[in-house]
């Protein structure tokens, strides 16, 4: 089996295991642990209501040397006050005392139903059965990745290597996310690692970098969550030489780690609540590159557009009428539309195309929408996917 896991950079070992909070019976927990240390990089929701898992894993970022990362989903840990708070203190307790650490050198995340306390003796005692499970297998690591799904139907992995200065450097990731799914300053739930050697600021700079290209221009239902967060260790164990400018190494690697988070994002859209297809808008034409994100984001947003994706309809008028409401500068003479690249509406009026053969392009795993605002030199773009009945049910069924 080749190793595409968290555990294919060399120096990390990892686990995922039942512990007892989802019903399913299945994996709910999830350990990594890095036996010789690493430099950390996180990344946070923006919600004004937060995990207490989120509170204390952005204190213990801070620390200079990073061991564990321990995760449970099924479970957020949000709005459940000072019990919650201490359980998640105890959880990273629990896994710095099974493996000898100081509880700021575990992070941590939650994931899962808003407003229950956690049970924190199952998840105690599941950190014990999991420290003794610790591997760097590519089973131990795909053990990790479902212990920290909730209604994601397929683990989403990515794996790629580089060479930098001689030496192949290692990059790796899983995420989560299936719903409630329009994240701000992080994804859903992203546990990354690499065995590059490199700085504590220059990982986090290639992290913001990362995710602001990538899973941070997916959206699903527009929604940020509460538990929002994006953990990268660096082991240094490649051999290389310390990226520590922002030089041609640095580069090298920041576009390496690009391109493996836009990797997970697109598993993302296509594993999303209810999706069966993902598509990329692109706005060109916008007046800043602000306006570009925030036109792409309402095309990407607009229910009436991911339900038309849905059907295969060519329904152009939809992702106009998106772009016109979203508030941004356009010129209405000048406005343009493509789908898959054909023409469908060019200069503020339509123009005759084949709407089956658009129908069937829609209907493609992936396409793409280009709308240019004729207002300025500017493009930025966004994720999104198809909305489907299956998401209302997911949704409707979620809590009971």
């Amino acid at each position: 089996m080749i190793n595409k896991t968290i555990t294919a950079p060399k120096g990390f070992l990892a686990a995922g295991l039942y512990c007892g909070i989802k019903k399913s019976g299945k994996n709910d927990l999830a350990l990594m642990y890095c036996p010789a240390g690493a430099v950390s990089a996180a990344m946070f929701t923006t919600n004004k209501v937060v995990s207490s898992a989120v509170t204390v894993c952005k204190e213990h970022t801070k620390t200079a040397k990073t061991y564990a990362v321990i995760v449970n989903s099924g479970n957020a840990n949000t709005c459940t006050g000072t019990r919650g708070l201490a359980a998640a203190k105890a959880m990273c307790g629990k896994t710095a005392q099974m493996l000898a650490l100081k509880p700021q050198q575990v992070l941590l995340a939650s994931t899962g139903i808003i407003g229950h306390q956690l049970p924190i003796d199952k998840i105690t005692t599941g950190i014990e059965k999991a420290s003794a499970k610790l591997s760097d297998s590519a089973a131990a690591g795909l053990a990790f990745a479902k212990g920290i799904m909730t209604t994601d139907i397929r683990c989403k992995q990515a794996c790629k290597t580089v060479k930098i200065g001689g030496k192949t450097i290692t990059l790796a990731g899983t995420v989560k996310g299936a719903g409630m799914v329009g994240p701000n300053m992080a994804t859903t739930i992203g546990i990354f690692t690499t065995d590059a050697a490199i700085s504590k600021t220059l990982l986090q700079k290639a992290l913001s970098l990362a995710i602001g290209q990538s899973l941070n221009r997916l959206t699903v239902d527009g929604h940020q969550s509460t538990n929002d967060t994006a953990i990268l260790l660096a082991s240094g164990q490649a051999g290389n030489k310390p990226i520590t400018k922002n030089d041609a190494a640095f580069k090298k690697f920041a576009q390496a780690l690009i391109e493996l988070c836009t990797d997970l994002a697109k598993q993302m859209a296509l594993d999303a609540e209810g999706a069966t297809r993902m598509f990329t808008v692109v706005i060109n034409g916008a007046n800043t590159k602000e306006q570009a994100l925030i036109a792409a984001r309402a095309v990407a947003n607009y229910d009436l557009v991911k339900c038309a994706i849905h059907g295969g309809d060519p329904n152009w008028g939809r992702i106009i009428c998106a772009v016109g409401s979203s508030g941004v500068k356009l010129n209405g003479d000048k406005l343009t539309c493509s789908i898959g690249g054909i023409t469908v509406f060019r200069n503020g009026q339509p123009v005759n195309f084949d709407p089956k053969k658009v129908s069937r392009i829609i209907r493609q795993k992936e396409h793409t929408i280009v709308v240019n605002l004729g207002a300025g030199k500017h493009s930025d773009f966004c994720y999104g996917c198809d909305l489907s009945r299956e998401y209302v049910t997911i949704n409707a069924d979620y809590h009971t």
